[in-house]
């Protein structure tokens, strides 16, 4: 654990008032980017980009890239925020890493069978899945497109890598669907894929397009995003089990309905006895059942074994171990934002 005196202190409120506008600046160029790269001339290709734009929500993965493009310069604690601007590649790499995400969710509400997202109807609700796993074809070549342009073999290879990395724990993910006896190792390496590598790659890339060539400081940035990135997933995995639609903003039950085990369930069923596992074990088996109330059952039942009182405290232990990642970092109020930023991976609700 850093000590109390490499724990980043909390920013100013001048500070933060700089860095908000920084980001803020940085995401609109970055949203601008990304409708000029993704328009088309054909007006119903043109009205389904429009529609998916509205899935835009945190913004993790270019806020990321854009604090880290600062929080890895030796000069960032002098920097004047309010007046200093990402570089043009950073953006590139920010909207990059946000197109590509978007093109997953796309493909993630068709294996789902999601009807909603950011409390809007999904495209393959609305228009079908072959709509919708086209659209999300096109977001991806759009992305590795708009990446070719920023001139670097790097970070072309790393946004191609990645995209491999994401479909291969998509794969690993529908190998173990219905598989009840998932371990949790199994289930590290599907999110550390499907999730992780795209946040790990956005902060390392977000370093990197602002000029950082320090091949220790771009294995802090990726370790930091690839542990909040886990943290991310459980996060969500446990909104799934225990939120509201109408709080989470999409779909929920989903993993439960589609045979997905995430953690609280996996350590439920090592942690349950045998009687108990059987019960669950059953509930899960009843299709029957919708998935709403089976949801509710199976919340009761992993109150007994502390399973999800257990996915919080992995998660938090993860968010430790990235903010451990920023103690070499020079003190700024850019490193301060990454803390506060890796604390509410776990106290979100949405």
């Amino acid at each position: 654990m850093p000590s109390a005196a490499d724990t980043p202190s909390p920013p100013s409120v001048d500070a933060l008032s700089g860095i908000q506008s920084y980001v803020a600046r940085t995401l609109q160029r970055v949203q601008d980017r990304l409708e000029a790269q993704t328009a088309s001339d054909l007006p119903p290709v043109q009205r389904l980009v429009r529609h998916v734009e509205r899935y835009r929500g945190k913004m993790v993965r270019p806020t990321l890239a854009a604090i880290w493009g600062l929080a890895a310069r030796p000069d960032a604690p002098s920097l004047n925020l309010e007046r200093h601007d990402a570089p043009e590649n950073l953006v590139i790499v920010a909207a990059v890493c946000e197109m590509v995400h978007l093109a997953t969710l796309v493909h993630d509400d068709v294996l789902d069978e999601a009807d909603t997202r950011r409390r809007t109807a999904t495209v393959n609700r609305l228009h079908g899945n072959e709509t919708a796993v086209i659209l999300g074809d096109y977001l991806l070549s759009s992305a590795y497109h708009l990446c070719c342009q920023t001139g670097s073999t790097a970070a072309a290879l790393a946004i191609g890598e990645v995209g491999m990395t994401l479909c291969a724990g998509e794969l690993l993910q529908l190998h173990h669907r219905e598989d009840f006896s998932l371990d949790e190792p199994t289930y590290f390496e599907i999110i550390d894929r499907k999730t992780a590598s795209l946040i790990a790659v956005a902060c390392r890339l977000g370093a990197a397009a602002a000029g950082c060539d320090d091949p220790a400081m771009a294995a802090r940035a990726d370790a930091f995003g690839r542990m909040l990135g886990v943290a991310f997933q459980i996060q969500d995995d446990l909104l799934d089990l225990t939120g509201a639609e109408a709080t989470v903003g999409k779909s929920v039950g989903k993993d439960v309905e589609k045979g997905k085990l995430t953690l609280p369930l996996i350590h439920h069923l090592a942690a349950a006895p045998a009687a108990r596992r059987g019960e669950t074990l059953a509930l899960l088996a009843d299709t029957a059942l919708p998935a709403i109330q089976r949801t509710a059952q199976l919340r009761e039942a992993m109150s007994l074994t502390g399973s999800i009182d257990h996915a919080r405290s992995v998660a938090a232990g993860l968010v430790s171990r990235a903010r451990d990642q920023l103690t070499d970092l020079p003190d700024s109020p850019a490193r301060s934002t990454l803390a506060l930023m890796a604390d509410a991976v776990v106290t979100r609700s949405f």
